[in-house]
């Protein structure tokens, strides 16, 4: 993760994101920063992935749910880069997240 309106990310440890997919199946977690670990499941079609997702806070154990919609794009070196779209806290929200390589 690189940016997100929800929290600041520590550019140092950065929650690291693994994305599965199988026949237009999305699935995967999370973990790192601000979160404890984290899980998803959804859809990609074409360049748009929606998903479904549960997490727990470093700061106070809090479960947080939410769905999210991210456009895949591609960097100018060529990785693949994530801008999501989610709401939380009843608010809507935007991250982006980058292949490492």
């Amino acid at each position: 993760m690189v940016s997100s309106t929800t929290s600041a990310v520590d550019p140092e440890s950065p929650s690291v994101f693994k994305y599965f997919e199988r026949d237009g199946a999305i699935w995967g977690g999370y973990e790192g920063d601000t979160v404890t670990f984290g899980k998803f499941v959804g859809t990609r079609t074409a360049d748009t992935i929606w998903v479904s997702f549960v997490h727990v806070l470093v700061a106070d154990g809090t479960v947080v749910t939410g769905d999210g919609e991210s456009e895949l794009e591609l960097t100018e070196d060529g990785r693949v880069r994530l801008v999501e779209h989610y709401e939380m806290h009843g608010l809507p929200q935007l991250s982006v997240c980058e292949e490492i390589v």
